[in-house]
């Protein structure tokens, strides 16, 4: 115990995390700042939706407290700002949990962007991702906590500054709420703004207007309340009485974001199953999108009860959809072991599922503009769904946009690029890689690029892995540029291209046999290339292997099972080089075996690799110069 803790609490320090989190918060500056309020209001809806639900096996916690209420309470004079909640409350040792840690993983990356933003001296952060309870030591430069757990006769008190420690203990239940939680801010001085009425009675109709708790306001401890919000869930309705304001304002809550949704689904399902869905596709990507759980931010409610926000109500890769499923068919008591396994629930996924997908499909028609924005963010994850949802992989390789060799900045569907195929093409092209003006300038595109043929450039680490499931598209097969043969003879040169090979001569075929010898242990095969016009090699994997990336992406992740396959070699036969050191006498025997292996790394190089011998390499080539300059 110090001198500044009473007796029966006890100082502890915060969890690294939170320190972290208070101090980039308290020591930057930030024009959000309102986002603190919407915050408490929102966890004071929770503990109020949560009593009730625990309520329906233990009636008797309702019996002290009242009607779920929420109470916003300012007193001017002790410049304090009072959110008091008459819901479900805290015992000592969750307030620990609760306010001392920060248990959600994807903290860790919300912080290092947070820190990121505040250098620029960006305001966005905060009020687009939202930071919960943290967010209160914006405004305040001391937070007191006092709460009772419903149906229980001990208070505790929680209390901070928010500069590294909290104190916690025991509190006199007769200053403590019947049940529930008061949060105490101490305003800070440039803060004064949230002492005034009409600025807390604004900020909440604009931020939580729509929450399913009444909430009152108190001017002065000794007012009488006065209800601002009615506590009317947004989603029982009518479509007609809401306007896309109050949809903002329910996403916003509802995904703990600041911008506007890109698409808004509110509708009810009527038949063998009953329930309403309000959901919304985020203006642009949670900081936790590719959290390593994946787990998705929807909301189960039972008839207006809240259930839990635990269940996997869309698959994982729909993840950044934000919102709640509200049923009129599951048990109010049903625990979640029962909920993984209900027959409802599993038709509500589906139904909500195809209702997103259907609502998707119709933007990318009725406003491409703010679809590819949608896209944009949210690409790589829907593409997950083609590697992993075999029923829905045709309507979500419909919905796939992508970048290609002829498109130029625009998004094109899978659609147009099967529309512009050419006369005798066979096949849907791709290429994966990291960088796709890199792509651009990979050897393997040159005889594609001659025909004019289109080529996907997918540069999402999930695009190796997806495009191994996706064998066609209306019967036009998928194919990578660095599998197989290029099989391009089929499909005419643009006007004015160079034919992309010739027949060799005699001296290139033995120059290529010579290569298979001289390289036999590092590739699987030498060959003519039709698919080289300008470089004189490049690498490729056989027809049933597998793609040069995936293979590269499992073997960094230590995931390949065995030794990667060996390459394919692949030589341009017209290359003047090629047509050179085809020609070298017997006598330069060591000149053609250095060539060779140079020109194995020269591929491996254009390939994004680095020669297999490092001090090899520069060997051979300081021996090519020096006969060169010789």
């Amino acid at each position: 115990m110090t001198a500044d803790t009473a007796p029966g609490e006890t100082t502890k320090s915060f969890e690294a995390d939170v320190a972290r989190l208070l101090h980039l918060m308290v020591h930057s500056v930030y024009s959000d700042k309102d986002v603190f309020l919407r915050e408490l209001v929102s966890n004071a809806a929770d503990a109020c939706e949560k009593l009730r639900f625990e309520a329906i096996a233990t009636p008797e916690l309702l019996s002290a407290g009242g009607e779920p209420l929420i109470t916003l309470t300012i007193d001017p004079s002790a410049r304090t700002l009072t959110v008091e909640d008459n819901g479900i409350g805290m015992t000592e040792g969750e307030m620990v949990e609760a306010l001392g840690t920060i248990a959600r993983s994807g903290t860790r990356a919300f912080m290092d962007r947070m820190a990121e933003e505040a250098k620029g001296g960006e305001s966005r952060l905060i009020g687009q991702f939202g930071v919960g309870f943290y967010s209160a030591f914006m405004v305040a430069d001391r937070v007191d906590v006092v709460s009772r757990r419903a149906g229980g006769d001990t208070a505790a008190r929680w209390s901070s500054d928010g500069l590294g420690t909290f104190t916690v203990g025991a509190a006199d239940p007769a200053e403590a709420p019947p049940r529930g939680t008061r949060v105490t801010l101490h305003v800070k001085e440039d803060a004064g703004t949230y002492l005034e009425p009409h600025v807390i009675e604004e900020t909440v109709r604009a931020q939580s207007g729509h929450v399913p708790v009444p909430i009152a306001l108190k001017t002065a401890p000794d007012a009488e309340p006065r209800r601002i919000a009615d506590g009317a869930a947004l989603w029982t309705k009518p479509k007609s009485e809401i306007s896309t304001d109050d949809y903002a304002d329910a996403y916003r809550t509802l995904a703990g974001q600041f911008d506007e949704p890109a698409l808004t689904l509110h509708y009810r399902a009527e038949g063998l199953h009953e329930y309403t869905v309000l959901a919304f596709v985020p203006g642009s990507k949670p900081f936790d999108l590719f959290d390593p759980e994946r787990a998705g931010r929807m909301k189960l409610y039972v008839r207006r009860v809240f259930i839990t926000d635990e269940t996997e109500i869309l698959p994982r890769w729909l993840r950044f959809v934000r919102g709640l499923v509200d049923s009129a068919d599951l048990p109010l008591n049903v625990s979640r072991e029962m909920i993984q396994e209900s027959r409802v629930l599993a038709a509500i996924r589906k139904g909500v599922t195809s209702r997103v997908l259907s609502e998707m499909g119709k933007l990318t028609e009725s406003d491409p503009d703010r679809y590819a924005g949608v896209w944009e963010n949210f690409g790589a994850v829907l593409k997950e769904g083609l590697y992993e949802d075999e029923d829905r992989r045709a309507a979500l390789l419909g919905l796939a946009r992508f970048h290609t060799t002829t498109g130029g900045t625009a998004w094109r569907s899978i659609k147009d690029v099967v529309a512009d195929m050419k006369e005798g093409q066979a096949a849907i092209y791709y290429a994966v890689g990291t960088d796709a003006e890199r792509l651009k300038a990979s050897p393997q595109l040159e005889g594609f690029a001659a025909r004019g043929i289109e080529v996907l450039l997918l540069t999402d680490q999930v695009d190796g892995f997806w495009t191994s499931m996706v064998p066609e598209f209306e019967g036009k097969p998928l194919r990578s540029v660095t599998q197989g043969l290029a099989d391009l003879g089929a499909v005419p040169l643009r006007e004015g291209a160079e034919p992309a090979s010739a027949e060799a001569v005699p001296e290139v075929e033995g120059f290529i046999a010579y290569l298979k010898e001289t390289l036999g242990e590092d590739v699987a095969d030498v060959r003519a290339s039709e698919r080289l016009t300008d470089s004189a090699v490049c690498l490729v994997a056989n027809d049933r292997g597998m793609d040069r990336q995936l293979e590269r992406l499992l073997a960094s992740a230590g995931r390949l099972g065995g030794a990667a396959a060996k390459p394919i070699l692949e030589v341009n036969p017209r290359h003047d080089l090629v047509a050179r050191l085809a020609r070298l006498d017997a006598g330069d025997a060591a000149l053609r075996e250095d060539a060779a292996r140079l020109l194995l790394d020269e591929a491996r190089v254009a390939d994004g690799e680095a020669p297999s011998d490092p001090r090899a390499f520069a060997a051979r080539l300081g021996r090519v110069l020096a006969r060169a300059l010789g």
